[in-house]
């Protein structure tokens, strides 16, 4: 709806038009009065008259200014009403009406950030539909056929049989898994979990590593190299949620390390805290792709087989715990090819956030 009225410059105008008509009042009032005499009543008459013109000429310049950068922050606020957050307001006019700019041009930039978090979760949202349903999909359907032709009798050797029954176990517990990755990201993401911290060695922590993952790395026959830094101290953090994330880093690596392969696994400490890499000996990752790989439901090969990986949520998963313990996680090229992921965190946290009890997600 339009609205109508006065502009800022007719009210000046008004109110420097009013001025002079009062300032002309009261010299005909003191001429009438005989205060003053018609000589001296006309010349002041005369110079009110040229600063009552001088002064608005005054307003009509100075107002200009004003006019102008209200005019630029009507135009920028109808653009943001409609959506196009990429409009900027110059920084014209008095030092009010520029800080009032840069205001508005900073709330604009807000507003573009935020509607781009929306428009990457929007798209993060119909990935894990198109992912997950795949992935669910498939495993499903193999059950299924699997389950039916038991139920017809179609097995009938006892090897076959268990061949199948031993196929349906594999896949439930795929199932099973993407699904806890599923809760467990969605209790990180939600805040629900709270940081209750343990002191612990990180030499038990690879310890436990590898050997969680020993007939995995004898399939392939990958060797592990492991380098841990000289008098690393006992830190903090969450010895479940800490080894979740590296037996993803090392899942990863196993996955993408050709057979004969080689692992490295390294641990160090500087000024900011605890550094774990695990380098593998892969494709690698390109560049333009890195950013992107912690994020939730992002898989870089749109492509790659059932073998190759599931939802893309282990990385994501890791990128919550490292948050979790205020650190960060990160993957660069390793040297030689392949890739190198890690994943940082302090080795005492400074502030501890609130939140309901920790449940067991293993």
């Amino acid at each position: 709806m339009k609205r109508s009225g006065m502009k800022l410059r007719g009210y000046l105008w008004i109110a420097g038009g009013a001025s002079i008509l009062l300032l002309l009042a009261c010299l005909l009032f003191a001429y009438m009065k005989m205060l003053l005499s018609f000589e001296t009543t006309l010349l002041l008459t005369g110079f009110a008259l040229a600063a009552g013109v001088v002064s608005l000429l005054l307003h009509a310049a100075l107002t200009r200014p004003i006019h102008t950068s209200l005019a630029a922050l009507s135009k920028q606020s109808k653009e943001l009403a409609a959506g196009r957050f990429h409009a900027r307001a110059p920084l014209l006019g008095p030092a009010e009406f520029r800080e009032l700019a840069g205001a508005m041009n900073d709330m604009a930039e807000a507003l573009s950030d935020s509607f781009e978090q929306v428009r990457r979760a929007e798209q993060s949202r119909r990935e894990l539909v198109a992912n997950v349903s795949h992935d669910l999909r498939t495993p499903l359907a193999s059950i299924q056929s699997f389950v039916e032709a038991l139920q017809d009798d179609v097995i009938q050797d006892e090897a076959t049989f268990r061949r199948y029954l031993e196929t349906i176990r594999l896949e439930t517990s795929r199932l099973g898994g993407m699904i806890d990755d599923l809760f467990q990201l969605s209790r990180l993401d939600s805040g629900a979990l709270k940081y209750e911290p343990a002191t612990l060695f990180v030499d038990d922590l690879l310890i436990d590593l590898l050997q969680s993952h020993a007939v995995l790395l004898d399939e392939k026959r990958i060797e592990v190299r492991t380098q841990v830094a000289e008098r690393m101290p006992t830190v903090e953090g969450m010895p479940e949620l800490l080894t979740r994330a590296l037996s993803n880093l090392l899942t990863n690596a196993i996955r993408y390390s050709p057979e004969g392969g080689e692992i490295r696994i390294a641990a160090a400490l500087d000024e900011d805290g605890v550094r774990i890499s695990v380098e593998d000996q892969g494709p690698g990752v390109p560049a333009e792709r890195r950013e992107r790989l912690f994020e939730r439901f992002y898989r870089p090969d749109k492509s790659r087989s059932r073998a190759q990986g599931g939802a893309g949520l282990g990385l994501a998963i890791v990128a919550s715990i490292a948050k979790l313990h205020d650190g960060e996680a990160g993957v660069e090229s390793a040297d030689g090819g392949g890739s190198r992921f890690w994943i940082a965190w302090p080795t005492k946290r400074k502030d501890v956030p609130s939140g309901v009890e920790v449940v067991s997600l293993s």
